[in-house]
Parts: structure tokens; sequence; C-alpha cells
């Protein structure tokens, strides 16, 4: 005859909880690297968006003289801080074809971090 009793027993419980909280501490481990990951992606992402704007600015100013790329706002640049970023450009002073680059410095935990745009810019 078998006994009417069901359930856990205490051992079983105890492995529960044990596997568990290994699951939880490895759950609070990787959102800490997915909130710093995420973090330095805006940083990232911001450091991009200054230095493509640079280049646009630097494109339109190449564009507003007949013949192009004679505006003295087509020039180097810099260094200028934008939104805690530094920003510098370099733009050739001759030829058919330019590759302008725009270089931006930024803080991050680990020190600073330079990102480089590059485009080329035709002047004929």
């Amino acid at each position: 005859m078998t006994s009417g009793r069901t359930g856990f027993t205490l051992v079983e419980v105890m492995i529960a909880v044990v596997i568990l909280s290994v699951g939880v501490i490895a759950l609070v481990g990787s959102s800490s690297l997915v909130t710093r990951m995420i973090g330095q992606g805006k940083r990232t992402g911001g450091a991009v968006q200054v230095a493509a704007s640079r280049l646009e600015t630097l494109r339109a100013a190449s564009r507003s003289t007949t013949p192009p790329c004679l505006d003295p706002a087509f020039a180097s640049g810099g260094p200028v801080t934008t939104r805690g970023m530094t920003e510098s450009w370099v733009v050739p002073p001759a030829g058919t074809s330019r590759t302008v680059l725009a270089i931006v410095t930024y803080a991050r935990a680990d020190g600073s971090v330079t990102d480089t745009l590059l485009t080329v810019v035709r002047c004929f």
C-alpha cells in the first residue's frame, strides 16, 4: 500500500533554489555588461553624428562656389568642442578629388577614443 503524500522533498527544493540562484546571478552580470555597452554605443553614435554633420557642412561649403571648393569655409580646422567631444577636420589644399577627414575624440571609462570618418569631395 502506498501513502497519499505527494510533493517535493527538502533536498529537491534546495537543489532547485541553487540552480535558480546561479541563473539569476548570471543574468545580473550580463545585464550590467549590456548597460555598459549601451552607454558606449550612445557615445560612439554621438561621435559619428558630430563627424557626419561636419562632413556635410564641408560638402555644402565645397559646392557653394563656382568653380567648386573655393569657399574659405572649405578648409581644415579645429579643434572645436561639440557636445562634449573634440572635433577637428582635415581638407587637402588642392586637387580635383579631395579626401576629407573628420576626427572626433571623446572620453570613455578606460581613456579617450578617437574616431575618424572620411569622405571624398569632387572639386570639378
